[in-house]
């Protein structure tokens, strides 16, 4: 499982800094601070481990799932052969111990009574100790062969939403194709940018107000991650004059949004901030 989230482009990203430091100039000393953001979700990938054939797909676009629900399966012809294999060539190596150890035994007994060489029970003993080492490889490979069977069965691993299904039944998957993607049933949120100046204020839990595009209603978030390192926008070398393009990303979370919301789409953020203390000079 990949989790996947819209990356946001240079020029948005540009514009966003532009317009959280405009307002900020205008607004300092202000409790709200305006920003501009992108509402973001977390969205589950289940890819093929290997090349193969897509046989079922049990769920349907839109189709809510649970945690460990089967979303997809790929065709298991090739690996229940690897499997069968793997435990042919374990009873094999079961009779060898057997065997071997029989001989073993014989060969000790053979000395015991004078009759045999300490040789002979020394190569019967290695032998024995082979067999054994041979078991235990088989077993990994069963192991291996079983993990890669049940690994064609793709299951979801957290409830959501079926948001994509890009192949049809029939079609061959390449090796780490994505057959499906959940929407998770996580609360989605929205990106911003703080400027630099404005993050000694902004705390976990501040509360927000946020407008969607394409949404009447408002809906309310809070902060939940400021990133402890800036980022430059753009990315130029860093001088005096140019810190002001520092900026931190941070992550509102919104507690009352519609479950069918799309990522992706444009929000405005009120951020409630303390009063700035006052500064000399």
């Amino acid at each position: 499982m990949d989790r996947h989230q819209p990356e946001t482009s240079p020029h948005k990203l540009v514009y966003l800094l532009l317009l959280g430091a405009l307002l900020w100039i205008a607004c300092r000393g202000e409790s709200i601070l305006h920003l501009a953001g992108t509402v973001e979700r977390t969205m589950l990938e289940l890819a093929a481990p290997v090349s193969e054939e897509l046989v079922e797909v049990p769920v349907h676009l839109g189709a809510r799932v649970a945690a460990g629900d089967v979303v997809a399966k790929l065709d298991t012809t090739v690996a229940e052969a690897e499997l069968a294999a793997a435990e042919a060539g374990l009873a094999a190596a079961e009779a060898a111990v057997v065997e071997t150890g029989q001989e073993y035994e014989r060969t000790a007994r053979l000395l015991r009574s004078k009759v045999g060489t300490q040789q002979q029970r020394d190569r019967a003993r290695r032998l024995y100790d082979e067999a054994l080492a041979q078991v235990a490889e088989r077993k990994a490979r069963i192991a291996q062969a079983e993990k890669r069977l049940e690994n064609l069965t793709l299951r979801s691993h957290a409830g959501g939403i079926v948001d994509q299904l890009p192949f049809e039944v029939g079609e061959r998957v390449p090796v780490g194709g994505v057959v499906a993607v959940v929407r998770s049933d996580e609360s989605p949120w929205v990106r911003v940018w703080l400027p630099a100046r404005a993050v000694s204020r902004v705390t976990t839990e501040a509360r927000a107000e946020v407008r969607i595009q394409g949404l009447e209603e408002h809906s309310s978030g809070r902060v939940e991650d400021v990133a402890r390192e800036a980022e430059f926008t753009p990315h130029y070398a860093l001088t005096e004059r140019e810190t002001a393009h520092l900026v931190y990303r941070a992550r509102i979370v919104l507690e009352d949004a519609p479950e069918d919301l799309r990522p992706g789409l444009p929000a405005q953020v009120e951020l409630r901030l303390p009063k700035r203390s006052r500064e000399s000079g």
